[in-house]
């Protein structure tokens, strides 16, 4: 197994461009709409552009988490992804720009940065040690340094692992994975209560980290999944990659959606049962004014198609059928996100903005773009992985 895996497939490279440049026009197309749509109407544009941000920096943290956990489970499963999953992690300083718009639009999003509304609420004024502007971006700033920092030394490591030997980076990156996936739970867990949770802030739940940890696990497998169907369209990959590894990653994302969905349930039942008056509104606004439908469209084909679909194992061998249901999770996982946090702000019923979908599919355009050009700079597999041939072979059989 060489290094220079791209010299057996130019046509792989070529699929690659033809990507990422069709990727970088639909974005800066998405942009320049999102552009229009901040002059006309900026409060619109930054609720939907949170909307977008959200996805697209959860499927870069997600792809980082399940390098992390290969490394510390091992199995075939992970080593013909994991340089997709490495390619995902090294997007952050991309997710980083795409925070930017964001700090211009507190005022407008989260009502806590806004001091007559604090004077005017004595439960605002209890947090506000915690909730305030300087506060909330420094610690955006920290998660964002933590994430930086995270995949800049694994994907160094890693990458010294292709030009040496396996040891002593396996050992490195096993002890970095641990520590990592700590972190990488921690910070999403504080970031997804202040991008998300503070939106409401007179409301809180104790599960809210780790529903936001299971949906970036979903995203990023659906979001692999769809890059793996690309690539193992041509050599070489048409011959590393079998139905096998295919059926593995569906098993896998079917765990995922079965984790998310359990997550989901789970708050939405221990809010239910403790009957407070400071948690119940939440849900009640999100079965009103027609976001009712939403969270049943969620139900249904964000859990339940999927399921019944992921059950068979034929299906799971199939690259087109299992490209297509990893395409339309993606699609769920936006509108589960909307479903999140849009209502926080909506002053009447469900009502969907052409801003909903230019802010996602513009700055996915350009977030795909900066990923294809990442998964060109290394090898597709990690040659000195102790465990490739394993994987290879897992394959074949």
């Amino acid at each position: 197994m060489t290094p220079d895996l791209y010299s057996a497939s130019p046509e792989l490279i070529a699929d690659f461009d033809r990507v990422r440049q069709r990727a970088l026009v639909i974005g800066i197309v998405g942009l320049a709409l999102c552009a229009i749509g901040w002059v006309v109407n900026p409060e619109q544009f930054y609720r939907s552009y949170l909307v977008g941000f959200l996805f697209w920096n959860g499927v870069a943290l997600g792809c980082m988490a399940i390098a992390f956990l290969h490394q510390l489970s091992g199995g075939a499963w992970g080593i013909v992804i994991r340089r997709i999953l490495e390619s995902a992690s090294r997007t952050f300083p991309v997710t980083l720009v795409f925070f930017l718009p964001l700090i211009f639009g507190i005022h407008s999003l989260y009502i806590w940065s806004r001091p007559e509304a604090v004077a005017a609420d004595h439960l605002l004024q209890h947090k506000t040690a915690y909730l305030n502007v300087p506060f909330f971006l420094g610690r955006a700033a920290l998660y964002f340094a933590i994430w930086l920092t995270l995949s800049y030394v694994f994907n160094k490591w890693s990458l010294a692992q292709d030009k040496t030997e396996a040891e002593p980076w396996l050992t490195r990156l096993q002890i970095l994975s641990g520590p990592g996936l700590l972190l990488y739970g921690a910070t999403v867990t504080f970031s997804s209560i202040d991008w998300v949770m503070s939106l409401e802030p007179r409301w809180y739940s104790t599960i809210y980290g780790i529903l936001f940890i299971g949906g970036q696990g979903v995203s990023a497998l659906a979001f692999v999944i769809c890059v793996i169907v690309l690539i193992s369209a041509r050599a070489p990959m048409s011959e590393l990659i079998t139905d096998r590894h295919l059926r593995d990653l569906g098993t896998l994302l079917f765990a995922f959606i079965m984790l998310w969905a359990y997550f989901s349930f789970s708050q939405f039942l221990l809010t239910w049962a403790g009957n407070l008056p400071s948690e119940i509104p939440w849900y009640i606004r999100r079965m009103q004014g027609g976001w009712m439908w939403v969270g049943l469209c969620l139900v249904l084909f964000h859990f339940a198609l999927p399921f019944l679909l992921l059950l068979s194992r034929e299906f799971k061998k199939n690259p087109r059928w299992m490209g297509m249901v990893a395409g339309w999770v993606i699609v769920m996982r936006i509108v589960d996100l909307f479903w999140l946090s849009a209502p926080a702000n909506a002053a009447t019923g469900l009502s969907v903005h052409w801003l909903d979908v230019a802010a996602p599919v513009g700055l996915g355009g350009i977030w795909v773009a900066a990923f294809f050009w990442q998964l060109k700079q290394r090898p597709l597999l990690p040659i000195h992985d102790p465990e490739l041939e394993e994987a290879l072979e897992h394959g074949r059989e």
